[in-house]
């Protein structure tokens, strides 16, 4: 019952987000299937009419509904970039199958007895359409863009990792974060969205004569009204747009930081850390939650604001490995240590330049620092045992791991077998401590405020001696999880906020304070 009463509670508090996004996801869901009623139902028509033509239009949306949705919004954003645009282009081709196929299945599977009736009766081929084939095919239809619509509801949960908004900012949150409530609060909305409106098409679709004819009157005129609830939410918009990753979003020194100790209120957009520096760069954000180690600062000339307040403590990289490996494997802890201190902020800036930027692979990447430093050895092919390292879902923590799978088998008889890509910070830590992984590169500031949740005071304290910062990270997780800190590799990798250089230097923009002052001058 706590359970559901907490539930309700963060429900409760996020009533306004929760209640913008929700416009979002409607007006994401109409938009796109208007468009896609407009250009299927013609379409349908057309093959019904032209047979042979039927197996290339259908085959053509077919395969667009093969193509993993994440994977399709990747596709549309260099060449329509992020937001709404690449969004409901996405969304119009998953509703496009279902539309096109009920259409044509609908008309050719009227009787061709009364279709022959109507021609007796002197209809021309297009009075026989709108008089007969449409209405007959009306109720077949209909099930195509319910389904469709079904689909669309569903599918634009994904839109916030391109900053188009819509519920799934919610659910990709509380996924970074292992936010049970938070994913509930999106995922539940937009569940009973999928419901009602498939009710309600239903209803509509049990509907014949007249009442029929004077629902499909109304309904592009509500399917209008719908679509423009995704404008609702601009009007609220003001001169600055922030852009954040789903983690950043609920993270104590991220934007709930921001908001306690700045008292900032800025719009913000979800989106993911692999576009969120391309788009502030091609000037659809002005704001994002970035990386101060990330090679894209180099390449879009993006400047990181001082964190006057010091809300972001030390993020000084470190392999971490459960106790239990060390023991059995002793000679793993020598080889991880090889990379301590070896990495500068300067140097792992350049490294994810390559890799970000430039997009060499990270294990050319790896190999060429460890060669440059003397230290890369031929792998000895060890079958003593296999290391499973994981990491987290961006470029810096792959390079790292392919630095440390070679290191361990050249320098040892191990074997390693890498987990890449394993989302954000609890998913990763999630996973070792149910022994799934045995080592991952984590961040002290990660694991002094997101892992072990430390309390205000102890945080105050620590927040700004790296080292006392490692030590009681290094200290709690041992005696809390059994999992021990290694020797830092040297960077530190804190969050920043990024704007691009000129637009900061226009504002006259330095500091944390000096944006939350523009932001309240401009409201």
């Amino acid at each position: 019952m706590n359970e559901q009463q907490s539930l309700w509670q963060f429900m409760a508090q996020q009533r306004d987000k929760l209640f913008e996004q929700a416009l979002q996801h409607i007006g994401l869901t109409f938009i796109s299937l208007l468009i896609a009623v407009a250009i299927g139902l013609p379409l349908g028509i057309l093959i019904a009419k032209r047979k042979k033509l039927a197996g290339i239009v259908l085959g053509f949306a077919g395969i667009m509904q093969t193509i993993p949705s994440i994977a399709l919004l990747g596709f549309m954003i260099p060449i329509l970039g992020i937001g709404a645009k690449p969004a409901i282009a996405a969304l119009f081709l998953y509703a496009l199958l279902p539309i096109i196929r009920n259409t044509y299945t609908g008309i050719t599977g009227v009787d061709p007895a009364v279709r022959e009736a109507a021609k007796g009766m002197g209809m021309t081929p297009a009075q026989v359409l709108k008089n007969v084939e449409l209405p007959l095919a009306m109720p077949v239809i209909l099930a195509g863009i319910r389904t469709a619509t079904v689909i669309n509801v569903g599918v634009a949960t994904l839109a916030a990792f391109i900053a188009a908004g819509g519920l799934g900012e919610f659910i990709f949150g509380g996924i970074s974060l292992n936010n049970t409530n938070m994913i509930l609060a999106g995922a539940i909305p937009a569940a009973l969205l999928a419901i009602l409106f498939d009710f309600l098409l239903s209803r509509i679709q049990s509907l014949s004569g007249r009442k029929l004819r004077m629902a499909m009157l109304l309904l592009p005129i509500l399917g209008f009204l719908l679509s423009s609830f995704y404008l609702v939410p601009a009007a609220y918009e003001g001169k600055i747009l922030a852009g954040f990753t789903p983690e950043f979003m609920g993270r104590t020194d991220g934007y709930l930081g921001l908001k306690q100790k700045y008292g900032m209120r800025v719009r913000t957009v979800v989106i993911s850390d692999a576009v969120m520096y391309k788009a502030v760069y091609e000037k659809k954000l002005d704001l994002i939650s970035g990386y101060s180690t990330d090679g894209r600062l180099k390449a879009y000339d993006l400047l990181s604001l001082q964190d006057d307040k010091n809300i972001f403590p030390p993020y000084y990289a470190a392999p971490i490995v459960r106790a239990e490996v060390l023991q059995q494997y002793p000679e793993l802890e020598d080889a991880l240590n090889l990379l301590a201190g070896r990495i500068s902020d300067s140097i792992m800036t350049e490294l994810n330049y390559r890799a970000d930027y430039l997009h060499e692979l990270p294990d050319k990447i790896a190999k060429d620092f460890l060669t440059s430093n003397g230290l890369y050895k031929e792998p000895r092919n060890g079958k003593k045992a296999t290391i499973r390292i994981g990491s987290k879902i961006f470029g810096e923590q792959y390079i790292l791991i392919n630095m440390y799978s070679m290191l361990i088998r050249g320098y040892t008889d191990l074997d390693v077998e890498t987990k890449t890509g394993l989302g954000g910070t609890k998913i990763c830590f999630d996973a070792m401590t149910n022994k799934q992984i045995d080592m991952y590169p984590e961040y002290t500031g990660t694991g002094l405020l997101v892992l072990l949740q430390a309390d205000t005071e102890t945080v105050n304290k620590l927040i700004t001696d790296k080292n006392a910062v490692y030590e009681y990270v290094k200290d709690n997780f041992m005696s809390r999880y059994g999992i021990k800190w290694l020797k830092p590799i040297g960077f530190n990798n804190a969050y920043a906020l990024m704007m691009r250089k000129r637009q900061a230097n226009e504002l006259g923009i330095k500091t944390i304070s000096d944006l939350k002052a523009y932001i309240d001058k401009n409201k």
